[in-house]
């Protein structure tokens, strides 16, 4: 989005470190297979260029004139001159850029602003649209995906009608690669992007890799697979469906082929096979490597079925190797290779350098999706080498860094000891964001929203383990105020911190700036306190789903959504008492079997001034769950029981908003078929957009289904992320009946609010029916201009969130953020009475 093109939006853009080094080209890829180019090519030589005609920021609205206009319906062809009135009065005009020798456009105006090209077809054609530097283009009006970052896989075919064809390109970083090239055959392997692992020798048990295929037709491909062959095994996977007129980055088994000694590449042979033919062949090479030797493995998400992978620095063998090696996550800077990143540790005789890729080198900043493939690494890596859960460890630079402060604080009961180095803090810390104050209604609840990435207001988790603080004192890219800042505020309540600040140096100062031997003699003096064994547990979250338990205490909902909860809890086990404080908790769960208590004697609960005395021991959960009931604390009573017994429809840590977690849990885009021929291309543009911006962002890939194909029984506990309204998507009827948020064409109802527009757009999130855990999220219109609203909300932007649900019309591209017109979280009912809203 152009908001990360901004100088307000510096963690996403910040350059890539110099070491570890640069992201590194795809191993093996043989050029002779790896471009889905035919012969024709239509380069795109000059172009109408504007700069920013808003304003823009990580945040989740912004203002854009030529975006009003796209929505209206309003948006034609620029030339040579023409003004823009801007969203504040003043006014920029279009003017004419020429590619350079080397076919790159560059201009001061291509710094957050538009680039606009017309392209002439002799006929209705597909070509591939191989462009970069831009973070998404409209062809003829419908969005696709971009390459902000200039990483050069991002190839789509694009339908192009017989005469006249738009692209209007958003552009951010000043530069601007384009060119349309035909294809060389109608479905085929694109080798740019591949995810693959490394061979180990001695191996047996099958791998898995995943390659971009690209489809050019106006149909899904759909029954498809791939016959992988190494050595003189194959392994055939089918596929899921790979969308229309664009991509999908597909997983495979590899076969295990008894890998031999370490080798440079072993080849591996691809052949895509669908409709009774074979589509495609490619090569790729595999490397082998050593067990000890350093290396890439790969697994398949829970997050969305793709094939994601992390980095490996083995324990050295020695004598003196413990029984349970300890485990060291460490989280990469942005623009970092998660396989670089580990590079740069020597080999621990004491536990095992285990680096998570946060979906890519740029990612989620570890934060959304990236803090998900963080945890999934972990738990892993703690199961494939069975290390001592007592002697976990997190570190990381730079935005890794980052990474460090913020799961080190939603996650105190994991790790022994954190060790940030170069890190910043938070978004408003590194960025300088300026909040207004005071804040409207509306904004209070989008603030709230993000408060999961608020680190300072999670600090007092720091309490439960050790911290190394490293930086450079002439850091020129994460300033060194942003860990002095961190040594002020731990100094004021943390006794188990060391701060280093390295004389002269800058951001990057070797290897040793990650690792550095007194920070790795500082982690070994810790260790994790079991359990069993933990008496005192001071605990605060922004939100349950993210995180909700540290040790034998779980918060499982909050009295006002993502607004911070805390717990401050002593157990004595000589009286069999806990007593403590609860700030903003409505439901709470005490793991009494995991706390070192003998069972069997009743317990005595003291919280909030709240007396519970003689509370029976649990003997089937070891779990006493307690509850708000008009103001007072309440246990085992009749409605509450236990974990299992919890109400499945409310929220929890099982399911929750806000928005963003729609796109959790394996979710299927259903796009709406049942509206105008507009709306429905509308529905599949969009779904098509977001499931490519995610590919891009997220290395991920989501399943695209019309509403026609769409059975709302089948696989009930995956997530359904619902593009139309109750008119145009069919599916609307059968998953959010109950809802209290309805859309049709030309109508809103909230509640007992009606609004009468055609232009309005909804985000939402609402629980599945007849599911314990699955989600249901809303992109609606109450007509095109509603629906064409929400095309460029930056929902995968790490930094932004929504709350449960928004409802907001076209006057935010002029007006930003007090424009919107509510928004608001559900109550742990799922309902509005019991929740909070904010109207404009």
């Amino acid at each position: 989005q152009p908001a990360e093109t901004q100088p307000t939006s510096a963690p996403a853009t910040q350059p890539a470190q110099t070491a570890p080094g640069e992201i590194d080209a795809p191993r093996g890829v043989k050029p002779e297979t790896s471009q889905p180019f035919g012969e024709r090519e239509i380069p795109i030589r000059s172009v109408l260029a504007i700069n920013h005609v808003g304003r823009y920021g990580r945040t989740a609205v912004h203002t854009d004139a030529i975006e009003a206009a796209l929505v209206a319906g309003q948006f034609t062809a620029p030339t040579d001159g023409q003004t823009v009135e801007l969203p504040d009065g003043s006014s920029r005009a279009w003017t004419t850029i020429a590619a350079g020798d080397d076919g790159g456009l560059r201009d001061e105006a291509l710094k957050g602003g538009y680039a606009y090209a017309a392209v002439e077809s002799e006929r209705e054609q597909v070509m591939i649209l191989d462009a970069a530097g831009h973070s998404l283009v409209y062809v003829n009006g419908e969005p696709r995906g971009g390459d902000p970052y200039g990483f050069g896989f991002v190839r789509l075919p694009v339908l192009l009608k017989a005469g006249r064809n738009e692209l209007l390109f958003v552009v951010g970083g000043g530069e601007l690669h384009a060119r349309l090239i035909e294809p060389r055959a109608a479905v085929m392997f694109d080798l740019n992007d591949p995810t693959l692992p490394d061979g180990l020798s001695g191996q047996t048990a099958d791998l898995w890799g995943a390659v971009v295929v690209i489809n050019t037709t106006t149909k899904p491909l759909e029954h498809a697979r791939v016959v992988a062959r190494c050595g003189e095994q194959t392994r055939e996977t089918p596929l899921p469906a790979v969308p229309a007129v664009s991509v999908r980055k597909v997983g495979f088994a590899i076969p295990a082929a008894e890998f031999a000694a370490p080798s440079a590449a072993v080849p591996l042979e691809l052949t895509l096979l669908g409709g009774g033919a074979e589509l495609d062949r490619a090569t790729l090479e595999l490397a082998v490597r050593q067990p000890t030797e350093l290396h890439k493995r790969t697994f398949v998400s829970d997050i969305d079925g793709s094939v994601q992978y992390y980095a490996v620095r083995p324990m050295s063998v020695g004598d003196d190797n413990p029984s349970r090696p300890a485990l060291f996550l460490s989280l990469h800077g942005a623009g970092v290779d998660t396989l670089n990143q580990a590079r740069c540790y020597a080999a621990k005789t004491w536990g095992h350098v285990v680096a998570p890729t946060n979906r890519r080198p740029f990612g989620f900043d570890w934060e959304d999706w990236g803090r998900l493939d963080a945890l999934e690494v972990l738990a892993l890596a703690e199961k494939t080498f069975d290390t001592d859960p007592q002697r976990t460890y997190l570190t990381g630079h730079s935005m890794g860094g980052h990474g460090t402060w913020q799961i080190g604080a939603h996650f105190p009961d994991r790790f022994a000891a954190i060790a940030p180095s170069a890190g910043w803090i938070s978004f408003s810390s590194y960025v300088g964001e300026q909040r207004p104050e005071p804040a409207s209604p509306i904004e209070t609840l989008l603030r709230r929203a993000t408060n999961p990435g608020d680190t300072l207001a999670l600090s007092r988790n720091y309490l439960h383990h050790g911290i190394y603080v490293l930086h450079g004192s002439v850091d020129d890219n994460v300033p060194v105020e942003q860990a002095r800042t961190m040594r002020k505020h731990l100094a004021d309540y943390h006794s188990d911190f060391t701060y280093y600040e390295r004389p002269g140096a800058g951001h990057w100062w070797g290897n040793e700036c990650m690792d550095w031997p007194p920070l790795f003699d500082f982690l070994k003096l810790h260790t994790r306190a079991a359990t069993e064994t933990v008496r005192h547990i001071e605990f605060v979250t922004a939100s349950p789903a993210i995180s909700a338990r540290c040790d034998w205490a779980t918060i499982e909902q909050q009295i006002r959504c993502l607004d911070f909860s805390s717990i401050d809890l002593t157990l004595d086990p000589q009286t069999r008492a806990i007593r403590g404080t609860t700030e903003n908790v409505a439901r709470l769960t005490l793991q009494v079997a995991g706390a070192g208590l003998e069972p069997g004697a009743p317990l005595t609960l003291d919280l909030d001034g709240d007396q519970l005395e003689n509370v029976a021991w649990p003997t089937e959960s070891g779990t006493i769950t307690l509850a708000r009931r008009d103001g007072r604390w309440q246990a085992g009573s009749a409605g509450l029981g236990g974990p299992a017994l919890r109400a499945a429809s409310e929220k929890g840590p099982h399911r929750s908003g806000p928005f963003k977690n729609a796109f959790n849990h394996r979710v299927q885009l259903v796009y709406g078929t049942h509206g105008s021929p507009a709306e429905n291309a509308w529905a599949l543009a969009k779904a098509r957009y977001d499931a490519e911006t995610f590919w891009y962002r997220g290395n991920g890939a989501f399943d695209l289904v019309p509403d026609s194909a769409f059975d709302a029984q089948a696989e009930p506990e995956r997530n359904v992320v619902l593009y139309g309204n109750a008119e145009t998507n069919s599916a609307w009827q059968a998953l959010l009946p109950a809802c209290p948020l309805q859309v049709t064409a030309g109508h809103v109802r909230v509640g007992e609010r009606q609004f009468e527009r055609d232009d309005l757009a909804v985000l939402a999130v609402y629980p599945r029916p007849s599911s314990h855990a699955a989600l249901v999220g809303v992109v609606a219109g109450s007509g095109l201009p509603g629906m064409r609203l929400t095309d460029r909300l930056p929902v995968f932007v790490s930094g932004v969130a929504y709350p449960d649900w928004t409802l907001l019309g076209p006057e935010v591209l002029r007006d930003g953020l007090a424009s919107i017109i509510a928004t608001g979280f559900f109550g742990n009912d799922w309902q509005l009475d019991a929740g909070q809203t904010a109207w404009q």
